[in-house]
């Protein structure tokens, strides 16, 4: 298998199926080295392959929801039990977010943990970076299991509906355009943060 075999929600769903879905989403939000997996269109290809007939739309919302939230304490665990070594080994992890971390969960409160869900590799980096800050290990997990349910449930069906509404045909014809796009709107809100930080 090469990498771009891993890049292609298709071919993993079609390949491993629940499996491969379930230990993509571990590893994308629990893992640091797993920031460039593809969650958001594996989640929407998840559901649209459920419109489909090909996967049980349930199934796949509950293996979703409980990996997104495992992954996302395993991470945690890391951050509070390896946080500073994380830092200094992990070439794209600086010392100095830590600090910011701390501070910006001060601003905006424990809703972070749910809005960096729905981040292409803020979602993978945050569990840690909580970790590493200590933050309360309850309203992390009350958190997580929000965040886990909006995301991993919620992308799945909301790409269930729109495989739905999508003619078949259409869908077999351009299901990768659709999902390319789906990818490049979900880096979005990264371009806009980093074009905002730029300029502050």
């Amino acid at each position: 298998m090469q990498l771009s075999d891993v890049l292609n929600p298709e071919y993993l769903l079609k390949t491993f199926s629940y499996v491969g879905l379930s230990a993509i989403l571990f590893a994308e939000t629990g893992l640091l080295l797993g920031f460039f997996l593809p969650g958001d269109s594996l989640l929407i290809t998840a559901g649209i392959f459920a419109a489909k007939g090909d996967l049980n739309l349930g199934l796949l919302m509950l293996l979703s929801t409980v990996a997104a939230f495992v992954g996302n304490t395993f991470g945690y665990l890391i951050g509070r039990r390896f946080g500073p070594l994380v830092f200094s080994r992990v070439r794209f992890l600086k010392p100095e977010y830590v600090n910011q971390t701390r501070e910006y969960f001060a601003k905006n409160g424990n809703q972070t943990l749910i809005l960096s869900r729905f981040i292409p590799i803020i979602r993978t980096i945050v569990p840690t970076l909580a970790g590493t800050v200590h933050l309360d290990f309850r309203l992390f997990t009350a958190y997580n299991a929000v965040g886990a349910v909006l995301w991993g449930g919620g992308v799945t069906l909301a790409g269930y509906l729109l495989g739905k509404v999508i003619p078949k045909d259409v869908l077999d014809k351009y299901i990768l355009l659709i999902i390319a796009v789906i990818l490049i709107g979900s880096f979005i809100p990264v371009a806009l943060e980093l074009l905002k930080r730029r300029r502050a």
